[in-house]
């Protein structure tokens, strides 16, 4: 009987345990609810949304001529001669207003070499807008709606503050849908755009799982406390899953700052091409009897051609160099050397630390602004 009495005891204090597990979950639940029955979603959204916006373009494209003699006799008749002219192009994507004089970010691919540009603020008014600068380089533009001060606009957080797992939110307008919101996480930082194939970019994306679809391009990524942490970017599909990208709001700020005040972004330019070099790939390399250079068995950016007239050409650089250090900064590999050099001032000396024929040289060289750009 006293063997039961305990058996009961212990039952009891495991039931007991088991509640307070089991509470313990649900106020965990609980604390993203709010004391409205909403959960924190709607009210970080409530913060941003009233600043999102839909972009539309227009721009006029030449349409393909073609040989009048080849139409059938029976359209022509029909149809008249045709005519010559262009054709209207139009695009869409979102936007996000970030200060009360209507100034919005968003993509560059949204709004690059477009006529017209039309902006449906959250509450379906339609204004004009006009692109006062665009960088193709971080794919960011800043865009100025010619109207009054606006009330509404998104606060800005800290990009350098996201840890992989913290939540994501998408706002924009997908296929045309506004006010569309999706929910993820931020899967991945600092992912080198170049890893996706746009090698004529310069920028670390954030990556979420929160749908990211074509439309919400230039569209908010926000965090769990309703800040813009990033600009929505692009997407990359593949088998049972969707990788979104997004560019980091403190890249975005720094680009829209000399975007107002010059209409442009100079980037920095040497004018090499780099892989990147390990010791593996070295030691490969120089046990194949028909190699003609021994490389170094180290990390670095190693450089395989040099752009003629270029700053690097200026300055000596060539084939088969080994950059190892920038600014007195060592360099593991090229994308470190590319953060160095966006860095740079243009036309102040540029230090780099280079191994050839297993000799550490300096060289002094000179960065130009990016060619092409404008």
């Amino acid at each position: 009987m006293k063997f039961l009495k305990i058996k009961f005891t212990n039952l009891i204090q495991i039931f007991i345990i088991a509640c307070l597990v089991n509470f313990s979950q649900q106020a965990e639940v609980l604390a993203l609810i709010s004391s409205e029955n909403h959960n924190f979603v709607s009210t970080a959204i409530k913060n941003v949304a009233p600043a999102v916006v839909k972009i539309d373009t227009e721009r006029l494209v030449e349409r393909q001529q073609f040989d009048p003699t080849l139409l059938d006799p029976l359209l022509r008749d029909l149809l008249g001669e045709p005519g010559i002219g262009p054709d209207r192009e139009r695009g869409q994507g979102s936007g996000v207003i970030i200060n009360e004089n209507g100034l919005v970010l968003t993509n560059a691919h949204v709004v690059e070499r477009v006529d017209d540009v039309s902006v449906t603020l959250a509450d379906g008014t339609v204004c004009d807008g006009q692109v006062l600068g665009t960088d193709v380089v971080t794919d960011l533009a800043l865009v100025k709606i010619k109207e009054s001060t606006y009330s509404h606009f998104a606060p800005l957080g800290n990009s350098e503050d996201l840890e992989v797992g913290d939540w994501a939110i998408a706002l924009g307008t997908p296929y045309g849908l506004e006010k569309t919101v999706t929910l993820g996480i931020v899967s991945s930082l600092h992912r080198d755009i170049n890893s996706l194939g746009f090698s004529d970019k310069r920028l670390d994306l954030i990556q979420t799982d929160a749908a990211i679809n074509p439309g919400n391009s230039g569209g908010p990524l926000i965090n769990s406390s309703g800040e813009v942490i990033g600009i929505n970017s692009l997407v990359r599909s593949g088998p049972g899953a969707g990788l979104g990208f997004a560019i980091p709001i403190n890249l975005a700020k720094n680009v829209s700052d000399q975007l107002l005040k010059n209409g442009e972004v100079i980037h920095p330019y040497l004018g090499v091409q780099l892989i990147s070099l390990n010791p593996r790939m070295a030691k490969e390399h120089n046990h194949d009897p028909n190699s003609i250079v021994q490389l170094p068995e180290r990390n670095g950016a190693l450089i395989q051609s040099v752009i003629p007239n270029s700053p690097a050409e200026k300055a000596g650089l060539r084939r088969g160099d080994l950059v190892i250090a920038a600014e007195n900064v060592s360099i593991e590999e090229p994308k470190a050397l590319l953060d160095q050099v966006e860095k740079a001032q243009i036309g102040k000396v540029f230090l780099l630390n280079v191994l050839r024929d297993n000799k550490e040289i300096q060289i002094n060289i000179k960065p130009e602004p990016l060619p092409g750009l404008t």
